[in-house]
C-alpha cells in the first residue's frame, strides 16, 4: 500500500498538473484524442519481482520470466495517471526485467531467470528493451532503472555474506581483488561507459522522448550497528564495516554515476535515495521499505533457492535478496510520477 502522505502529496500534484495540462491543450483539438506514449526500462527494482500479482497472470502464455507485477512502481505510476491524466491518456509499456543488465536496455538480449513457474529447460532469451518497449519517434517518456546487476549489487552482497561469515571483509577484497577479478573502482568505471552508451542509444531510437532515470534507495542503513547479524531478515551476516563500506562506497557511487550521466545528457535524475533514508532492510518490518536476505513476499514466491543453503521457510519469510516491498515501490512511485508529469507539461 502506497504511504499515506506520499499519496496524498502526490494526488494534490496529480491533480493540479493535470488541471494545468489540460488547459494548455485546445478544445476539441485532434491531439486531445491521442495518447501518450510511455515506456519503463529497468532491472528487478522497477520489475517488482514478488509485490502484487504477476504481470502476465500465473499461467498466462504470455509470461517470460521477467517477474514483473501489480503493485511495482510503474503500474502504481500508471493507476494514477489513469485517475488524474495529465492532459490526455498514457499507454504504458512496461518491458523492465528482473536481473536486467545495462546492456539488455539496448545492447543484447536477456535470458531471464524466473524462480516462478520456469519453464522445462529455463526462459527463453527476449528481446532489447528498447526494441520490446517499440521505442521510436512517437515515444513520449521512457523512464529506466537500471545499473544495480550490471555492477553487480547482488553478487557484492553475496559475497559479503559469505565472507562474513568467517569474519573476512568484502572490502579488502574488492579494493585488492584476485587476479581475473575487477576491482570495485574498475567496475563502476565501466558501469559508467556502459550507461553512457545506454543513454545514446535511447536518445538515437526515440529523439523526441523525455528521458528519466531513477537512483536506488536507501537498502543499508546509515549506522551499521542498526543491524542484527544474527537475522536473516536484514543482512545476515554482513560485517558492520562492510555495511558501511557497502553503503559509501558502492550504492552511493552508483547512484552518484547514475545521476552524473544522466546530467550529462541533459536528462532528469529521481532520487529515491534520500526519501528512504530510515526505511531500509535493517528496520522494523512495519517501517522498512526494503525487505532483508529472507522477507515478507506473496504466496508464489519461493522460500529457498535451490542448490544452495539458503531457505527462509523456517522464519516463515521469502527468499527477497534486499529487494524493494511495496511501500517501497510507492515511495518511488511517488517522485516518478512528479518527474513525469513535469516532463510531459515540458514537452
Amino acid at each position: 500500500m502506497r504511504h499515506p502522505v506520499s499519496r496524498l502529496r502526490t494526488r494534490a500534484l496529480a491533480v493540479g498538473l493535470a488541471l494545468a495540462a489540460s488547459a494548455l491543450l485546445p478544445s476539441g483539438s485532434a491531439e486531445a484524442a491521442d495518447q501518450y506514449e510511455w515506456a519503463a526500462l529497468g532491472d528487478s527494482y522497477t520489475a517488482g519481482v514478488f509485490v502484487g500479482d504477476p504481470r502476465p497472470a500465473l499461467g498466462d502464455p504470455a509470461r517470460d520470466g521477467c517477474d514483473r507485477t501489480t503493485n511495482s512502481y510503474p503500474h502504481v505510476i500508471d493507476q494514477e495517471l489513469a485517475e488524474f491524466p495529465p492532459g490526455k491518456p498514457v499507454h504504458l509499456a512496461d518491458v523492465s526485467c528482473g536481473n536486467a543488465t545495462i546492456d539488455n536496455i539496448a545492447k543484447t538480449k536477456q535470458i531471464p531467470i524466473s524462480p516462478v513457474q520456469a519453464p522445462e529447460g529455463g526462459w527463453p532469451a527476449v528481446d532489447t528493451q528498447i526494441k520490446r518497449a517499440g521505442l521510436g519517434d512517437q515515444t513520449d517518456i521512457v523512464t529506466i532503472g537500471v545499473g544495480g546487476t550490471s555492477l553487480p549489487f547482488g553478487d557484492i552482497l553475496t559475497k559479503c555474506f559469505t565472507l562474513g561469515a568467517t569474519g573476512q571483509s568484502c572490502r579488502d577484497h574488492y579494493t585488492d581483488p584476485p587476479e581475473g577479478e575487477e576491482s570495485l573502482q574498475d567496475k563502476l568505471a565501466r558501469v559508467q561507459d556502459e550507461y553512457i552508451e545506454m543513454l545514446a542509444h535511447v536518445h538515437q531510437t526515440a529523439p523526441g522522448a523525455k528521458v528519466i532515470t531513477v537512483g536506488y534507495p536507501a537498502v543499508l542503513p546509515d549506522e551499521a550497528g542498526a543491524c542484527n547479524r544474527l537475522a536473516l531478515t536484514e543482512l545476515g551476516l554482513i560485517t558492520h564495516a562492510d555495511v558501511d563500506w557497502l553503503r559509501d562506497d558502492v550504492l552511493e557511487p552508483l547512484n552518484s554515476t547514475i545521476q552524473r550521466v544522466t546530467s550529462f545528457f541533459g536528462d532528469r535524475y529521481v532520487d529515491v535515495h534520500s526519501s528512504s533514508v530510515g526505511h531500509d532492510a535493517c528496520q522494523p518490518a512495519d517501517t522498512k521499505w526494503v525487505e532483508g536476505i529472507c522477507g515478507d513476499a506473496e504466496d508464489y514466491w519461493p522460500t529457498r533457492i535451490p542448490g544452495t543453503l539458503l531457505n527462509c521457510a523456517p522464519l516463515d519469510k521469502h527468499v527477497t535478496l534486499v529487494h524493494p516491498n511495496a511501500a517501497g515501490h510507492a515511495n518511488t512511485a511517488a517522485h516518478v510520477e512528479r518527474a513525469i508529469r513535469i516532463a510531459l507539461l515540458e514537452r
